[in-house]
């Protein structure tokens, strides 16, 4: 692999990829978890590097199956990573937070509807991030959809039949009900938001003086673009490829869509606006390469490499920035230009998966050193892994550790900015490099 890629950083043996996956594992399952009913969880959604929740954010009061928190995700991740390293003790631990998810109630086995988080003080469940009454007026179902294809794949993973069964029920049933209940957007695309009964619901997700209409109302600029629809494309297009249900025809309509409007890229992050963002981009060349998969179509697959892929390139740091090791990370979009590490990871696993396909070792590159400048971004004795690489002081100093002015944030997502890593680590040591970290 040529080192005069200028998107490139070699292998620390120091510390390879496999060890920073392995301190993020140990991480969430030492500092990050509690009870519930007899099952593990998530003790907050937002931690520092001790562990210690931040209920001063809004994620701090928060756990559940939602795009914050992600239980299903993080159990399927910790799972994996139980079964490559054969730890009996961490599948246990994954299966607790995967059974927490199955039996605490987001999931409603009769209609399939997914509510994604539970406030941890009030121990009551609500449809967004923001939790409360006031805003329990919408929810995102691209991420709900998001939510039940975790549980799809996940369900791969399971030995015991009921409980692998159950999981892919609550993914038939919410397909169904996304089909039948969310009104679309004028242009044809999923509204970013949903109001429960699945009309559209076209404002921001709480009051931002910079949207706000002479009416008083506040419109929500990516409503009809945001790449928070694919996870909704994703499920169905994996539901018909298993034959568990035909969606072809509402899979081909909304990608032929996607294709012909140049891409809907609108921030999936529920709290920012900017009509492209990284994570966009990677997840749709996922969804994409998928469904041109299954309906044996060239130019969604070219449009998958040549647009979604292709665009990653701009949000590329290819050198240290104010003194922070930025090289080889992605900033998230322009009016928000952090590194945030899951939208990195996701990016590093859409790479994997076209070198996979190519096995063009300019992808393999970018794909492994997303990951490797990710790793140098652990901090403390418990392998605590930044949120996010705020070179440019985004969130203000009082939010980095140590209090620099430009550097890393000292709080995480425990299933999510520090865990995402194992995924995109795990498809390239199980499926590229014949086992080698």
């Amino acid at each position: 692999m040529s080192q005069s890629n200028e998107f490139y950083l070699p292998e620390n043996p120091q510390y390879t990829i496999f060890d920073s996956m392995k301190d993020s594992v140990g991480f969430t399952i030492n500092r990050t978890l509690t009870t519930y009913k007899g099952n593990l969880c998530a003790k907050s959604s937002f931690i520092d590097q001790e562990g210690t929740p931040q209920p001063w954010h809004e994620f701090g009061n928060l756990e559940g199956v939602g795009w914050a928190a992600n239980a299903v995700g993080g159990s399927y991740e910790l799972y994996r990573y139980a079964s490559y390293t054969k730890d009996d003790e961490i599948k246990n631990t994954a299966l607790s937070i995967l059974n927490h998810c199955l039996e605490a109630g987001f999931i409603d086995y009769n209609t399939g509807f997914i509510t994604p988080y539970r406030d941890l003080r009030e121990d009551k469940f609500y449809l967004n991030y923001l939790h409360s009454a006031k805003s329990d007026r919408w929810f995102c179902a691209g991420s709900m959809a998001k939510v039940a294809y975790q549980l799809l794949i996940c369900s791969d993973l399971m030995e015991d039949g009921a409980r692998k069964g159950r999981m892919i029920e609550a993914a038939v049933k919410n397909a169904r009900w996304i089909k039948d209940h969310i009104k679309l957007a004028p242009n044809g695309w999923y509204p970013r938001r949903s109001r429960p009964t699945g009309e559209a619901y076209d404002q921001v997700a709480s009051q931002h003086e910079r949207f706000k209409a002479a009416d008083g109302t506040s419109p929500d600029p990516q409503f009809d673009h945001s790449g928070d629809g694919l996870f909704i494309v994703q499920l169905m297009a994996e539901l018909t490829a298993r034959g568990l249900s035909d969606y072809r025809q509402e899979v081909e309509e909304r990608t032929r869509l996607f294709v012909r409007s140049g891409g809907f890229y609108g921030s999936i992050n529920h709290d920012t606006y900017d009509d492209r963002e990284n994570v966009s981009y990677a997840v749709a060349f996922r969804v994409l390469r998928r469904v041109a998969d299954l309906l044996g179509d060239k130019e969604i697959r070219d449009f998958a490499y040549d647009d979604a892929l292709a665009r990653l390139v701009r949000y590329e740091m290819r050198e240290d920035r104010n003194g922070v090791a930025t090289k080889g990370l992605l900033y998230m979009e322009e009016s928000w230009d952090t590194a945030y590490l899951w939208e990195n990871a996701e990016a590093s696993l859409a790479y994997m998966e076209a070198y996979h396909d190519t096995r063009s070792e300019v992808y393999l590159s970018k794909g492994l050193t997303i990951l490797r400048a990710i790793a140098k971004h652990h901090h403390g004795k418990y392998g605590f892994l930044t949120e996010g690489v705020d070179w440019n002081n985004h969130v203000g100093a009082k939010h980095h550790l140590d209090g620099a002015e430009y550097g890393d944030i000292k709080y995480t997502e425990p299933f999510l900015n520090n865990l995402h890593i194992t995924e995109p680590t795990l498809y390239y040591l199980e499926e590229l490099s014949g086992g080698n970290s």
